[in-house]
């Protein structure tokens, strides 16, 4: 039998001070249904970058930021179209920023993360659980699966009814300690 705190990651040993994050190990997708339900559209942001802090209690905050015009949804013209006003209007709104007020370990090996989303200039609260996969003195890698209503943030493009329901970020999130 195999004991449960052995194969649980915990973020208990993540070292303090400061972390930044890890580009190449880390990935951030968005899926969305268009054609009324009946296509799920993937893309990835290529633009990645974060940073964030552990304190001595074990409390931590940080940021990840996308860049909006590194989308890429493997078709070129809706690339365009998902950079244009209609949607993330880059132009306006080059980055898509998460803001973790905090990041609270449990025993299970999720951490429970609350903080603010701003998108296209509008920031809503946002809180998930996110399942860790790597904890180390060194090195945290955190992977999510959050729904995002983009009517929330004025992104409301809808032509004909295409676009139904929430869009969903799968991320994979990999922050690396700073030598102090």
């Amino acid at each position: 039998m195999t004991n449960p705190a052995e194969t649980t990651p915990s973020t208990e040993s993540a070292a303090t001070g400061s972390w930044t994050l890890d580009q190449d190990a880390t990935t951030v997708a968005l899926r969305h249904k268009t054609m009324w339900g009946l296509v799920n559209v993937k893309g990835a942001f290529t633009g990645v970058t974060g940073e964030g802090e552990v304190g001595a209690d074990g409390s931590a905050h940080g940021s990840v930021t996308l860049d909006a015009t590194s989308l890429d949804t493997g078709h070129a013209k809706r690339d365009a179209h998902l950079r244009s006003a209609d949607f993330f209007d880059t132009d306006r709104y080059p980055t898509l920023v998460f803001t973790a007020e905090s990041a609270t370990p449990d025993a299970r090996g999720n951490v429970e993360v609350a903080g603010q989303l701003t998108v296209h200039g509008t920031t809503r609260p946002l809180a998930f659980s996110a399942r860790t996969t790597e904890s180390t003195a060194t090195a945290v890698t955190l992977a999510a699966e959050i729904d995002v209503d983009r009517a929330d943030f004025g992104l409301t493009w809808n032509k004909g009814g295409m676009i139904k329901g929430s869009a969903t970020l799968s991320l994979t999130v990999r922050f690396v300690h700073l030598p102090a």
